[in-house]
């Protein structure tokens, strides 16, 4: 993995059997993406590292528990306004989707396929990258 030392936030590309769990922004003025289809995630906390910043995300706007083991292919990217951020993705059970709580943030949530994801105009663009290459690595 690379260094973690500078990075603004985590996302998590969260399988629940073969389907997405995504999350569909708010559309408040300023916020980027309003109402795009978004991966669980946020901003970091002081001295998180990218694993516990996704997973406490993950916790808050969904109420799932992913066990850090669950975690892989975690690596950092260059967010579109030059930040560093980090990607990771998991898998859970389908039948964790009778588990999900929407937290205070975002307008609902869904399941979809990586290809719906992908095909769905409102699938946040560079997530679609991220999605396209975590995807060919593991040769889904």
């Amino acid at each position: 993995m690379q260094d973690d030392s500078d990075f603004i936030g985590a996302k998590l590309a969260l399988f629940l059997g073969d389907t997405l769990v995504v999350i569909r922004r708010d559309a408040h003025p300023g916020l980027p993406w309003p109402g795009y289809w978004d991966f669980p995630g946020g901003g970091r906390e002081a001295g998180e590292s990218p694993a516990a910043c996704a997973l406490r995300e993950t916790r808050e706007e969904l109420g799932l528990n992913v066990p850090e083991t669950a975690l892989h292919r975690g690596r950092a990217f260059r967010r579109p306004d030059g930040a560093l951020g980090w990607m990771f993705a998991a898998r859970l059970p389908a039948s964790s989707a009778h588990d999900v709580r929407l937290g205070d943030e975002g307008q609902g949530w869904a399941l979809m396929t990586p290809a719906a994801y992908l095909a769905d105009p409102l699938g946040i663009p560079h997530f679609k990258e991220r999605l396209r290459l975590y995807l060919m690595t593991t040769g889904e």
